[in-house]
C-alpha cells in the first residue's frame, strides 16, 4: 500500500516538474514570437502590396508635378509644402518597393532613412513659411481649393489601398503614416483656401504650412522609435 502511494507521489512530482520546466515556457514564447515575425514578414511581402505601392508611387509623382505648378502660380506656401510632401512620398514608395523582399533589419534601416526625410521636410517647410511671412504675397484661394481637393482624393484613394498593411513593420508603418498625414494636410490646405478667401491675407496659408511641418516631424520621430526597436530585436 505504501509503495503504491510512493509511486503515485513520484508520478505527481514528475508531472509538476514537467509543467514547471522553464525551457518549455521559453520555447513556447520563442515559438509565438517567431510566428508573429513570420506573419508580419508575409504581410509585408504580400504580392498585392507591390502593386499597391506602384500605384501609390505613380499617383504621388504626378501630384508632385501638379502641385509644384499650382503652388508657384497661386503663391501658396501650403501647396508647395504639399508638393514637396508628394515628392518625398514618391521616394518613400520607391524605397519600400526596393526593400519589400528583404529582411526585417533591412526594412527597418530603410524606415530610418525615410523618417529622416520626413523630419527634414518638416524643418524645410517651417523655414519656407518663416521666409514667406516677411516677403510672401497673398495666395490665390480658388487654385488652392481646386488642387487641394484633387490632392485629397488622390491620398484617400491611396490610403484605402494601403489600409490593410498599416499594422506591419516600421517600413510599412512609415508608408501608412505618410499617406495618412497627406490626407490630413490636404484637408488643411482646403481650410487655408477658405481662410485666405475670407480674410484676404496670407496667414491662413502660412499657418497650415506650419501644421503640415509639425505632422511630418511627429510622424518621422514615431517611425524612428519603431525602427530602432526592430533593429535592436534583430541584433543590428
Amino acid at each position: 500500500m505504501a509503495s503504491k502511494q510512493d509511486a503515485s507521489l513520484r508520478g505527481t512530482l514528475r508531472v509538476q516538474g514537467h509543467n514547471r520546466n522553464p525551457c518549455r515556457c521559453t520555447t513556447t514564447t520563442a515559438t509565438r514570437t517567431a510566428t508573429t515575425i513570420t506573419t508580419s514578414s508575409r504581410r509585408a511581402g504580400a504580392p498585392g502590396l507591390r502593386k499597391v505601392l506602384w500605384i501609390a508611387l505613380v499617383a504621388n509623382a504626378l501630384m508632385f508635378l501638379v502641385e509644384i505648378g499650382a503652388g508657384v502660380a497661386s503663391a501658396s506656401v501650403s501647396l508647395l509644402a504639399d508638393a514637396i510632401d508628394f515628392f518625398g512620398d514618391a521616394g518613400n514608395y520607391a524605397l519600400s518597393l526596393a526593400v519589400l523582399a528583404m529582411g526585417t533589419v533591412a526594412r527597418a534601416k530603410a524606415a530610418l532613412f525615410k523618417a529622416a526625410t520626413m523630419v527634414l521636410f518638416g524643418v524645410g517647410v517651417l523655414a519656407r513659411a518663416a521666409w514667406a511671412a516677411h516677403s510672401g504675397e497673398v495666395p490665390e484661394p480658388v487654385t488652392m481649393g481646386a488642387i487641394g481637393t484633387l490632392a485629397l482624393l488622390t491620398n484617400v484613394g491611396v490610403g484605402v489601398l494601403l489600409y490593410a498593411y498599416r499594422e506591419g513593420d516600421a517600413n510599412m508603418r512609415s508608408v501608412w503614416l505618410c499617406t495618412r498625414n497627406d490626407a490630413i494636410g490636404n484637408v488643411a490646405v482646403l481650410l487655408a483656401a477658405v481662410g485666405v478667401f475670407g480674410t484676404g491675407t496670407r496667414w491662413p496659408d502660412l499657418l497650415v504650412a506650419a501644421v503640415m511641418a509639425g505632422l511630418a516631424l511627429t510622424a518621422g520621430l514615431a517611425v524612428v522609435r519603431q525602427a530602432r526597436r526592430e533593429l535592436q530585436a534583430g541584433g543590428a
